[in-house]
């Protein structure tokens, strides 16, 4: 979502702008998964499951790295952003590699999955996908432990899952990477958000750079994340933000959720773009470190 960080970068411009703190060190303690594949298990090899999920009448696109061992065993599911040309499926392979099932899936109308794109509509596949797995048959087929759910989300997604957690209470952690608001309109007229619109369109379905200003200007009080901020106070956060422009909003969040009385916060800044790009094995590292302490 390099085009959409530049969005909410520009948005940010009409807002109060928050220091970053001094880039946090790299972690010290690199997760074997990081550099290590499991020892073979013949009885239960780790697999790739493709999935069909239902949500809003169609079946959205998924798929499941599930990891080797009897399970059941803990299941992230991963969020990608807008319009999702990163997919941290280097994320999800690690995480199998460290015993955790990693579900990744595309939201209606976004890289194949039938239907319409909506931002509207993201949070509630999320929510479908979530569902899904804690169906006991599909939970059972898949090994996925559904009292040991968490939810990761990039870019866009990070807004989607901060939406999503602040409603479910069965998630044992909720964490986002170079999370984007999506309701923070301040600072750019139409015209903007359809130019940057634009140039996030390719790979979304039955929408228009016009239809997508449109959804984010109208709803843009709705779509603000930090409406969440409450519902979160119970849940522990992993916040990793980068060099995008996009920390101050995440930072603002985290202040929030303080207020509103969280503890479990764990935040780190690294110098690095939106994607992460030359940072993947410390992303890597601080997202299994944060989960293993779940």
């Amino acid at each position: 979502m390099h085009k959409a960080a530049q969005l909410v970068a520009a948005i940010a411009a009409g807002s109060t702008v928050l220091a970053f703190p001094a880039q946090a060190a790299p972690p010290s303690d690199l997760p074997p998964a990081i550099y290590t594949d499991p020892a073979p298990d013949a009885a239960n090899p780790a697999r790739m499951e493709v999935l069909h999920i239902p949500s809003g009448g169609v079946e959205i696109n998924g798929v499941a790295y599930l990891a080797s061992g009897k399970g059941p065993h803990p299941t992230v599911v991963i969020c990608h952003g807008w319009p999702g040309n990163e997919k941290n499926l280097d994320l999800a392979q690690t995480l199998r590699r460290a015993g955790w099932n990693a579900i990744t899936f595309n939201y209606r109308g976004a890289w194949g999955s039938p239907g319409a794109f909506r931002f509207a509509q993201n949070p509630q596949d999320a929510k479908a996908v979530l569902a899904f797995l804690r169906d006991p048959a599909n939970a059972a087929r898949l090994g996925v432990d559904p009292a040991r759910i968490a939810m990761i989300g990039h870019s866009m997604g990070g807004w989607v899952t901060t939406l999503v957690a602040s409603e479910d209470r069965g998630l044992i952690g909720a964490g986002l990477i170079s999370a984007a608001n999506m309701g923070v309109m301040r600072g750019l007229d139409r015209e903007g958000v359809v130019q940057m619109a634009s140039e996030n369109s390719e790979a979304l379905s039955d929408t228009s750079p016009e239809q997508m200003a449109e959804e984010l200007v109208a709803r843009r009080a709705e779509f603000d994340f930090m409406r969440s901020a409450s519902g979160l106070a119970g849940t522990p956060l992993l916040v990793l933000s980068s060099d995008d422009g996009l920390a101050p909003q995440t930072d603002a969040l985290i202040d929030a959720v303080r207020k509103a009385g969280g503890e479990r916060i764990t935040a780190h800044h690294t110098a690095t773009d939106h994607s992460w790009s030359d940072r993947r094995i410390e992303l890597a590292a601080r997202v299994i470190n944060w989960l293993e302490s779940l």
